[in-house]
């Protein structure tokens, strides 16, 4: 009995001290806090350093991360968000909900970075997955013509989504809907986000899925398999910056600014080339892992930006509705 009183008594004294420490509570999306996402190696790193407890909460995709936060306003719990991109800067700055950073990093990004409240912390390209040995096609209009079934994400609730419909926006301006009417017969399903397109692209629901020019880097390296590779579009890629923001009503000012500081340190920074599969935005002291040399290149990169990305958003999502309508 003196012995389960005394166990119990340091498990008292261990959830008292627990409880001591402040928490930082991290909006994210649902992949970034999943097992084989970042989330546990960085809530380990950032724990080891900021005598806090890091509490990360998955919400859906990345465009619903901002749905969320206009939903919660001032109320929300969250700290920090991590998770929205470029495409949804200016919105996020229209809600008032975002404060200003004081993060200091040598970004080594296809772009020049100077935004003073959302803070990068990786990048890549929009990408369609296909089996490696199944015939891509090289452009929009040739994938329209062509009866390949693909898989996308809702770009209503999810950035990859989005970045499709700015991607064709980019390629193809005031053609856009025309690509889409073309597009619409090959689509087999909408789903809210990528974890939920993807799996079912590896189940063998399509020929190909809306993803990242990095993802074969995953199957290759985690799974030593090639059997995925990324279709090159000769119109170019949409590129994607992911990003982070801490709250302006948080009342862990200083915690939210060290934890931005330090997501753009290399301790995680070398943690999101293998576990979120896109290139870091400060380049990890080690490099990138062996693989990566193997992804392909896109002949030329997309980008709106965010003022004009927040201004086409609309007119995109509208053409993308009407011609899956018909």
């Amino acid at each position: 009995m003196k012995h389960l009183l005394i166990a119990a008594g340091l498990l008292s004294a261990t959830a008292a001290f627990a409880a001591d420490k402040p928490q930082l509570t991290v909006y994210t999306y649902d992949s970034f806090v999943s097992d084989w996402g970042p989330g546990p190696q960085v809530e380990a790193a950032f724990e080891e350093v900021c005598d806090c407890k890091l509490n990360l909460v998955g919400i859906e995709d990345g465009a619903a991360l901002l749905s969320r936060i206009r939903l919660e306003g001032e109320n929300t719990d969250a700290d920090v968000v991590l998770g929205l991109d470029n495409n949804l800067i200016t919105s996020a700055k229209e809600t008032g909900l975002f404060a200003p950073h004081s993060v200091i990093a040598e970004y080594n990004l296809p772009i020049e970075w100077s935004d003073e409240v959302f803070v990068p912390f990786d990048w890549g390209y929009f990408a369609f997955i296909l089996n490696a040995d199944a015939v891509a096609p090289a452009n929009f209009r040739e994938l329209a013509d062509s009866d390949t079934k693909i898989i996308i994400q809702d770009p209503r609730s999810s950035t990859p989504g989005l970045g499709l419909l700015l991607w064709v926006k980019a390629a193809y301006g005031e053609e856009a809907s025309e690509i889409w009417a073309g597009l619409a017969d090959n689509i087999v399903t909408v789903t809210k986000g990528w974890s939920e397109a993807y799996g079912l692209f590896l189940e063998g629901e399509a020929d190909m899925v809306l993803s990242y020019t990095t993802s074969p880097a995953y199957h290759l390296i985690a799974e030593e398999d090639d059997s995925k590779a990324a279709a090159s579009f000769d119109e170019g890629h949409y590129m994607q910056v992911e990003v982070a923001a801490k709250l302006a009503n948080t009342d862990q000012s200083e915690l939210a600014d060290q934890f931005l500081q330090f997501m753009v340190s290399d301790k995680f920074q070398q943690i999101i080339p293998t576990t979120n599969w896109m290139y870091p935005a400060v380049t990890p002291a080690n490099g990138l892992p062996k693989g990566f040399e193997t992804l392909i290149v896109p002949q030329k990169a997309l980008l709106f930006e965010p003022d004009q990305a927040a201004t086409e958003r609309e007119q995109a999502i509208s053409e993308w509705l009407s011609a899956l309508s018909q």
